[in-house]
């Protein structure tokens, strides 16, 4: 369960992308392109769903996130465990509650040619995805986006808008296995203390350095 438990979070490291932009009725890919150059900060909610291949039961897991970019970030995991992971801008923190072990990476590592590099990077994210519209469904206007490095974990990234804001995003990685995120109460650029990009390890906890 712990193995499984902390592959959910992992996949934040890779997966946190988000998708803003300006309605439904406009190209999907300009969407995120707005997004990267009009969003600097924004937080909200998320339900996570990972679907094994085999047709396991999905492990669904919720929680809330904020970030500013470039590279600042806090992404919880509220239920069923406590999970939290942190990007301070050079660093990254993952915290296990139920380890109380806090494992430590630079964020420069973590994050390029990644999903996450959309969210918190810079503007160059057609350099790392090949990036297309992949129409609409669910209410949403989809992007999808195949990662040009060959050794990603990711073999598909899908992203979808609605009004402007995130509505979904559907990942499925090298073994088939997908990731579905659903995100809610979205605010864009809101005011976001300092604070909260910062991670103090707990008293006890066990730290390990990665590199």
């Amino acid at each position: 369960m712990i193995i499984l438990h902390r592959r959910q979070a992992l996949v934040f490291i890779f997966a946190a992308a988000l998708g803003l932009g300006a309605g439904v009725a406009q190209a999907s890919v300009e969407q995120l392109r707005q997004f990267l150059s009009q969003t600097q900060a924004a937080r909200g909610e998320f339900t996570q769903r990972v679907i094994a291949r085999a047709g396991a039961a999905a492990q669904v897991s919720s929680g809330s996130f904020a970030f500013q970019r470039p590279g600042r970030f806090r992404w919880v995991y509220a239920k069923p465990y406590v999970q939290v992971i942190v990007g301070d801008g050079e660093r990254l923190y993952l915290y296990d509650k139920d380890l109380n072990q806090v494992t430590v990476r630079k964020l420069a590592g973590a994050l390029p040619a990644s999903p996450a590099s959309i969210l918190f990077g810079s503007n160059d994210f057609e350099r790392d995805f090949a990036v297309k519209t992949a129409g609409e469904r669910e209410g949403l206007s989809w992007i999808e986006a195949t990662p040009r490095a060959t050794d990603s974990p990711f073999a598909r990234i899908e992203i979808g808008f609605r009004d402007g804001l995130p509505g979904a995003m559907r990942l499925t990685d090298s073994f088939g296995q997908v990731s579905q995120l659903v995100f809610s109460k979205v605010e864009r650029n809101p005011k976001v203390s300092p604070e909260t990009f910062r991670f103090t390890p707990p008293a006890g906890a066990d730290v390990l350095q990665e590199n």
